[in-house]
């Protein structure tokens, strides 16, 4: 009879090497705690993981532009409320002017809303990273251009933004625009250039002109506390949607872990089960590869 020894020892050897793959992965898997460390482990889950890490990505994405649209939205409520400060104060001396006789307490009053209207001004041209908050999508210049008299007062100003507004996307289907409306930004150009009357009549010692400019700064003071209470909302919606988009990072990562962790204890079972294997048929073919041709003779 003929003996395939060759094809005995080839065979012993791939048993032998199938029982230490198997042994080798369910260490790797004790060692990690992950079923699924190639595709071939689990295609149909590993599929579904790279599924869930590119929705990951895009959660990732949707929480950078929703910190971005916040900080566009503080920072455009932190300039309105100090603009409405501004228009408080000029409210408040507008009501005084209209009461006041005396010229020197006139020009002094005219004095401080020259100086409001200068910070109006710069706080109306307000930056964020750069850009501007009330320019619309012209971010790169000054919305609010101011033109100045031979003493370097202002005497006008124009607005030469637009009105266009950016949208941020907050997910795959809604999106938020942050900055300033249009009512906003042309609200704020009649209140700079009411400014600017309020201080000439109060100069020139007009009380119709002073009353003229205290009734649309009023006008002009509605708009504002509209804006504020705007970006209020915007902010509010905008910290909502991050607390949505944490919460489903949160199912997508429990996920992920559902599908690639594995199960410590019954891997830990397989893998002695896979070395007493593996021990019995090293031991086995020990036994078969000391046997020679006699011994099948016999």
């Amino acid at each position: 009879m003929r003996v395939a020894s060759n094809s005995i020892s080839d065979t012993i050897i791939a048993q032998l090497q199938l029982l230490n793959g198997q042994q080798t992965k369910l260490q790797n898997q004790v060692g990690t705690g992950l079923r699924i460390s190639q595709p071939e482990d689990d295609p149909a889950a590993m599929a579904r993981v790279l599924n869930l890490n590119t929705e990951n990505r895009a959660l990732s994405q949707f929480t950078t532009n929703a910190n971005r649209a916040l900080e566009i939205s503080q920072a455009t409520y932190g300039a309105l409320r100090q603009i409405k400060k501004v228009s408080d104060r000029a409210t408040e001396i507008g009501t005084l002017g209209t009461g006041a006789q005396d010229p020197a307490s006139l020009q002094a009053y005219a004095a401080e809303i020259n100086q409001l209207l200068e910070q109006a001004v710069q706080l109306a041209n307000g930056r964020l990273r750069n850009d501007h908050l009330f320019g619309g999508t012209a971010v790169d210049t000054p919305p609010y251009v101011a033109t100045r008299n031979a003493a370097g007062e202002i005497d006008g100003l124009a607005f030469a933004g637009n009105t266009d507004q950016a949208t941020i996307p907050l997910s795959e289907t809604s999106g938020i625009a942050p900055g300033a409306d249009a009512a906003t930004t042309q609200g704020l150009t009649g209140f700079l250039n009411q400014l600017v009357s309020l201080r000439d009549a109060l100069r020139s010692g007009s009380a119709s002109g002073v009353t003229t400019a205290q009734t649309a700064l009023i006008a002009a003071e509605d708009v504002l506390i509209s804006a504020l209470a705007q970006h209020g909302a915007v902010q509010l919606r905008i910290e909502v949607n991050q607390e949505q988009q944490k919460d489903r990072a949160q199912n997508i990562e429990q996920l992920v872990s559902a599908e690639t962790s594995t199960d410590l204890t019954t891997t830990v079972v397989k893998l002695s089960q896979a070395q007493t294997a593996y021990q019995a048929a090293l031991q086995s073919a020990s036994n078969i590869m000391k046997q020679s041709l006699l011994d099948y003779l016999r």
